[in-house]
């Protein structure tokens, strides 16, 4: 799993806080001083909280399950869609749809969409519609692809979810919470760490500080999809083994049974004798 030092943190300036004036009061434990009217963050405890949500994400794609990271705000959409996509995991860089989890059928549906029109243009149902029609269909693909192309592969509900800047995407934390899916979410000083299950408290805003700790979890997810690989190839090693041992005890009680019943030449002459 990829760690990060002290001094990564502090060259992508993953400590720079907000305004002292714009703080949470919740977020006092992680806040390691002032300087110039801006709270510092504590880096040593960044470190500790990293570590945490990188092994539980790490947990989580070992188990073949899903995360869906959410990073609307403009410093972290481009970060997030490169980086997540590199490692097969869902993610929402554009508007958070209002019911994405909590009306989870709905969204769903809105996917399938999507797949139905791709049929109608490979099946030639596209080419009978009229101009306009066409221009209607070719929109709403556009306009779905853009909100939901990127979850097409969420079939279910996630499993959690990795959220840069809690603040802004409250709606999508109170979704989350609402179904009882666990949250991994970038906390800077303005914001909540007591709504999240797994806060990392850094610097929201920095791009650099974005990347890193997005490189952190995207290492912990190949390092999970790698075990996970691993491990299902020792299961199949283990019932070829398993076939090849239950091939030879047949085989074996098939000779012992053909001993029994086959006598050996002469034993009945010898016997009337």
């Amino acid at each position: 799993m990829l760690h990060t030092n002290f001094q990564e943190l502090l060259d992508a300036g993953v400590h720079f806080g907000h305004l002292k004036r714009k703080w949470n009061p919740n977020m006092a434990p992680y806040i390691f001083m002032e300087r110039n009217g801006i709270h510092i963050i504590d880096l040593h405890k960044t470190i500790a909280k990293l570590d945490e949500a990188a092994a539980a994400v790490k947990q989580i794609a070992k188990s073949g399950r899903k995360i869906l990271f959410v990073a609307t705000k403009k410093q972290a959409k481009d970060i997030v869609a490169e980086k997540i996509k590199s490692v097969g995991m869902p993610y929402v860089t554009e508007r958070w749809s209002g019911g994405m989890l909590t009306n989870f059928p709905t969204i769903r549906k809105a996917v399938k969409k999507m797949g139905s029109i791709d049929k109608m243009a490979k099946d030639g149902t596209f080419d009978n519609l009229s101009k306009r029609e066409k221009l209607q269909v070719t929109r709403q693909r556009a306009k779905l692809e853009k909100n939901l192309g990127s979850i097409v592969d969420l079939s279910r509900l996630p499993a959690a979810m990795f959220i840069v800047d809690v603040s802004k995407e409250y709606i999508a934390v109170s979704e989350a919470r609402k179904l009882g899916i666990p949250v991994i979410g970038i906390v800077d000083t303005n914001s909540d760490p007591e709504i999240i299950d797994f806060p990392i408290p850094a610097n929201d805003d920095a791009t650099k500080s974005i990347s890193l700790i997005i490189d952190v979890m995207t290492a912990a997810i190949r390092e999970g999809v790698s075990e996970r690989k691993v491990d299902k190839d020792k299961d199949l090693d283990q019932e070829d083994k398993d076939q090849v041992t239950k091939g030879e005890t047949k085989k074996s009680g098939a000779r012992k049974m053909r001993k029994r019943t086959v006598q050996p030449e002469g034993s009945s002459h010898e016997a009337e004798e």
